[in-house]
């Protein structure tokens, strides 16, 4: 059996950690700062003290912050020796950064990767993420069994950086959509309908995405004043937000929408908000 390394334990790292080691695999961490990595290291994963260690794992997970991060690891990977591992980069970064990426790994004779994925911790401890992939078939083929431990569906959308476009793409709807369900609600000031009732008929109908079915609660309390901190926060969506505002510009795209939830999206980071679940950005706008 492989030796999965991850690089990045954050609540998605380790998340990834424990669902492997549930299934069987043997994992090794390793966080930038090392102290991130207890929680990991307490369901049993072994810690890697530097990028040499965690370069002789035969697969290597990276679950970082941005491209900066990203390509860091990368040049330390590479500069370890990465000939013949199979690198997976789980982030959210722009398809260009994630193919530039790509390029590094394959020059140093590693495979590669992108598979960022739908879902938070919750379903990555079920193995019931949605990973969206991009690399070589070959690459792929490597890498599928281990995100079919992750994934409930993977799919392998065509070359490097392939992963990382579809994934903007989903995630825009769900970044736009706080701002438009405030202002569905405004309509119902003033009507006297309680607020559970309201949320209930609109995650029972057309206009209630999936993640309103799930979190039904979360808006509920967070809209009669008790903000909940997010497993995908506003500074998450926004960081995603900005992602894909950038990358329709490379193209001369606009997107009006997104470009108007931006405003909302910096109003809410600049009040302290960025920590809690997008329901807070409805119930900022509301007032």
């Amino acid at each position: 059996m492989s030796m999965i390394g991850i690089a990045g334990t954050g609540r998605m790292g380790t998340a990834f950690a424990r669902r492997l080691i549930e299934t069987g695999h043997q994992v090794t961490v390793w966080n930038r700062t090392p102290e991130r990595t207890a929680q990991a290291a307490d369901a049993g994963a072994g810690t890697a003290t530097d990028l040499a260690a965690l370069a002789s794992c035969d697969v290597i997970l990276i679950s970082l912050t941005d491209a900066a991060a990203v390509e860091a690891l990368a040049e330390g990977l590479v500069a370890a020796g990465i000939d013949g591992r199979l690198v997976v980069d789980m982030s959210t970064i722009l398809p260009d950064e994630s193919r530039a990426v790509a390029a590094r790994i394959a020059a140093a004779g590693g495979d590669f990767v992108d598979c960022p994925v739908g879902g938070t911790v919750a379903p990555a401890l079920k193995g019931q993420l949605l990973g969206m992939a991009g690399g070589t078939d070959a690459a792929f083929a490597r890498a599928k069994p281990i995100l079919e431990q992750l994934c409930r569906r993977v799919e392998h959308l065509g070359p490097a950086g392939s992963g990382a476009q579809m994934k903007l793409a989903i995630n825009l709807p769900l970044a736009i959509y706080w701002q438009t369900l405030a202002e569905a609600m405004t309509l119902l000031q003033g009507t006297g309908i309680p607020t559970e009732k309201a949320v209930s008929l609109i995650a029972d109908s057309s206009a209630g995405p999936t993640v309103l079915k799930n979190r039904a609660q979360v808006l509920v309390d967070t809209l009669t004043g008790t903000d909940q901190p997010g497993t995908f926060d506003i500074a998450g969506l926004a960081k995603d937000l900005d992602l894909a505002l950038r990358f329709a510009a490379t193209g001369g795209n606009r997107l009006p929408l997104s470009e108007a939830a931006k405003t909302s999206y910096d109003r809410a980071r600049a009040e302290g908000l960025g920590r809690f679940d997008g329901a807070t950005l409805t119930r900022m706008l509301l007032g």
